[in-house]
């Protein structure tokens, strides 16, 4: 009989890459991860394991193993959600990620409404990036998560967690009129393709997302789209400081609809064709789970409440 806990293992050995980096994100020391994937392996009967310099990869035979093995987890979260919806009341903890922007847009209105519906259920909230939500998810961290991805960094296919869609947003062109705005502070439209409405600021200072974030891929490879290498002064996850800074003189960039208010004075935004989808995720399995379906209701309600917003 194969054990559940060290199919685990071996599916996090197959997305994060070293045995060092499973040991890390799962509590584990490096020599107790080895010893389980050694036992595994005796389980299994076959290698599924090989030495590549100092990595270790896996064998066919692990691979598909490791599909097995997504199957086998997604199917205790089911089981998981079906016993937890037998239980009286939703109650208890719920590890909820959040991306900065939805922090303070989305997240406020969603709690509020969840400690409305469901008193007894106590939401425990970390800002951490889109990119890792998937990896917190499958190591236990998190429950559920507000996630992104954008145009130019779409989110990559992961059968391990599940997703349910929010809202589809534009993003805008921040910029101010020290920096020689031509349009009167406040939001504008603009028609153009992305060079004609980029192209002006190709000189500019650029403020971006920390670098490894799905922020930051996204100003560089639009920038790149439209000809140009963006020149990268400042890097903040806030879109907030980002519209401060811009207003200021300090350098342009780009800010989703949902954080475009109140917009400073001597802020200019420019509608760009470029949008952002926000999402709520769990793991594969997970959707059916009373705590993340109460979680998923309460963002969509909070999405549909704000203005503009259209439900």
């Amino acid at each position: 009989m194969l054990d559940v806990r060290r199919l685990h293992l071996l599916r996090e050995l197959d997305r994060r890459g070293t045995i060092a980096a499973v040991a890390e994100a799962l509590t584990f020391t490096a020599s107790a991860v080895s010893q389980q994937l050694a036992a595994l392996e005796r389980e299994a009967g076959v290698p599924l394991l090989e030495r590549s310099g100092r990595r270790v990869v896996l064998t066919p035979a692990g691979r598909t193993l490791v599909t097995h093995a997504d199957a086998v987890l997604e199917r205790l979260e089911l089981a998981v959600a079906e016993l937890a919806g037998a239980r009286e009341g939703i109650g208890g903890p719920l590890r909820v990620g959040t991306f900065p922007s939805g922090g303070h847009t989305i997240l406020p209105a969603a709690l509020a409404e969840l400690a409305r519906r469901h008193p007894a259920l106590e939401p425990m909230v970390q800002e951490i990036d889109s990119a890792r939500v998937s990896d917190g998810l499958r190591a236990g961290d998190l429950d559920a998560a507000l996630v992104h991805d954008y145009d130019f960094v779409p989110a990559s296919p992961d059968t391990t967690v599940d997703e349910v869609s929010l809202l589809e947003e534009p993003m805008y062109l921040a910029t101010g009129t020290a920096l020689g705005g031509d349009i009167s502070p406040g939001t504008a439209e603009r028609p153009g393709t992305l060079a004609e409405l980029l192209g002006p600021y190709a000189d500019a200072p650029w403020i971006t997302a920390r670098d490894g974030t799905t922020g930051h891929a996204m100003v560089v490879r639009a920038c790149q789209a439209a000809g140009f290498q963006p020149r990268i002064r400042h890097q903040v996850n806030d879109f907030r400081t980002v519209l401060s800074l811009a207003a200021i003189g300090q350098g342009v960039g780009f800010v989703p609809e949902i954080a475009t208010t109140p917009v400073p004075e001597g802020a200019v935004l420019t509608r760009l064709p470029v949008f952002r989808r926000s999402k709520v995720a769990f793991r594969a399995g997970g959707g059916d789970h009373p705590a993340v379906a109460a979680f998923v209701a309460a963002a969509r309600a909070a999405v549909d409440g704000r203005p503009g917003t259209g439900g």
